[in-house]
């Protein structure tokens, strides 16, 4: 498919592999690396994702039901826009979740998968989702949408569905159609903490007892916690951190989206944003954590441990306390530790909105969905404010 826009040219690609790399990590991407090519050759590489290319015959003989297709826009031949989207046949992995109108259109008689997902997938993190190059602005990204339309009806999707976009993006795709919809995380901001205990001293008095109680008892229960980076990652390393990630997802019930060697993957494909973040005691590796960072924002992804392996609190020091302390020390403003988590607000994260925009094709399904997320988004800044309400610090005047 191609169509053209004075010198702009619209194109689909059907994996991340078949495009240049430092030209679609050229596009902004904002804080995230989610987007980035090599987080993308990755899940894609590893089966996390299927390339459209690929969708026929995986080595496992099956599909992840995440069919990647990228719509890029060049001008003189040269890339200056794009959009990740995938085609899917499940709601898994998204964290936006639609079950409900996926219900709503089988009562309805409607067919609601393919669908189209403009996401990063199994990645509940806030990014840019229509990236553009410098100096681009709206005839691309009309022009990128139109083919995201094309795309739709080429492939028979119901419906589009852009997940954790930003404010902006909401705004600017609501002129092309699209309702908004607002849910909810919990978020880390460094208020220009000069170390860990500076950010203790920001909370109230019994919650500062307890972080600081929590981040000594796990501190003192290990021999040491420790960062490295993905190029310094051994293979036993990116073993374990697998490990870590299945056993935890089969202790909770999860789903594995995230194939044997996606880890191994980002080390070689994104090592300057991977981290891990290891525990060892006893002489060995017992547990650990996955992030990922740029020099704006630190995203907190897996954690996990050894089969049989508990230490008391454990998962809040790897998880969330060391988070909180390489971000003061990387002077980052952001801490994004993933999705859900009433608990992480005594611990210091903020309710923050997140955004999703969507496109449904049905006009009566797309009305009745779109004013369930008006009257849902009202509900929702409500408990934003009475959460808020709720948190850990002090007041202005720094009344306990």
């Amino acid at each position: 498919m191609k169509s053209s826009l004075g010198k702009l040219a619209i194109r689909v690609v059907g994996s991340i592999a078949d495009i240049d790399a430092a030209a679609w990590d050229a596009l902004d991407h904002g804080p995230s690396p989610f987007l980035r090519h090599g987080f993308l050759r990755a899940l894609e590489e590893s089966g996390s994702t299927d390339a459209a290319i690929q969708k026929q015959a995986t080595r496992r003989g099956q599909t992840s039901g995440w069919t990647s297709v990228y719509i890029i826009a060049e001008r003189d031949q040269q890339l200056v826009g794009g959009i990740a989207a995938f085609i899917k046949s499940h709601s898994y992995g998204e964290y936006i979740f639609d079950w409900g109108w996926a219900n709503a259109a089988q009562r309805a008689g409607l067919e609601y998968y393919p669908k189209l997902v403009i996401a990063a997938p199994n990645t509940p993190a806030t990014g840019n989702r229509i990236l553009l190059a410098a100096g681009e602005g709206e005839p691309t990204v009309a022009a990128l949408l139109a083919g995201v339309r094309a795309l739709a009806d080429d492939a028979g999707c119901s419906s589009i569905h852009v997940l954790f976009c930003t404010e902006t993006e909401k705004a600017l795709l609501a002129r092309h159609g699209f309702f908004g919809r607002t849910s909810m995380q919990y978020h880390w901001h460094n208020r220009s903490y000069e170390s860990f205990d500076g950010f203790l001293g920001a909370l109230k008095s019994r919650k500062r007892k307890q972080l600081r109680k929590e981040h000594e008892r796990a501190r003192a229960a290990v021999d040491a916690i420790e960062w490295r980076r993905g190029d310094e990652l051994s293979e036993e390393q990116l073993d374990d951190l697998d490990k870590f990630y299945r056993n935890t997802t089969d202790n909770h019930g999860g789903r594995d989206y995230l194939r044997p060697s996606f880890f191994h993957k980002c080390a070689k494909y994104l090592p300057d944003a991977m981290r891990f973040v290891e525990v060892l005691a006893g002489g060995k590796r017992i547990a650990g954590a996955l992030f990922f960072e740029t020099d704006q924002a630190l995203y907190g992804r897996y954690w996990g441990a050894e089969p049989g392996t508990h230490v008391d609190l454990l998962h809040f020091e790897t998880a969330y306390y060391a988070g909180i302390e390489r971000a003061i020390a990387q002077k980052l403003p952001l801490f994004e530790a993933g999705a859900q988590g009433e608990h992480k607000l005594v611990r210091g994260f903020e309710p923050a909105a997140t955004h999703s925009a969507h496109w449904i094709r049905h006009p009566g399904l797309s009305a009745a969905i779109a004013d369930h997320c008006e009257r849902e988004a009202i509900a929702m800044n409500h408990e934003l404010l009475e959460l808020a309400k709720a948190g850990p610090y002090r007041d202005e005047q720094g009344d306990d």
